[in-house]
């Protein structure tokens, strides 16, 4: 089952987080199946590859509960029904 989660990148004190199409077996740093966007908590920064999450969603893939609330809040669902 594959999985929408956060990786997370960046220093010490400052982190990024990627978000990523993942294998629920990996762990948090395992190899992703495809890089989908990231979000930096520190400047409140979104960036989204849209086509490839609605492939991946299309495709039975989860987001995790904050990658759902990020999504959320970046209006991603709005249209979607």
């Amino acid at each position: 089952m594959v999985k929408l989660r956060l990786k997370r990148c960046g220093r010490k004190q400052q982190a990024i987080y990627r978000i990523v199409a993942i294998d629920v077996r990996s762990r948090r740093e395992g190899r992703d199946l495809q890089k989908v966007g990231f979000y930096d908590p520190i400047k409140n920064q979104t960036c989204l590859n849209v086509p490839a999450i609605l492939y991946f969603l299309e495709k039975g893939a989860q987001p995790t509960r904050t990658v759902y609330d990020i999504l959320r809040k970046a209006e991603f669902f709005k249209d979607k029904g």
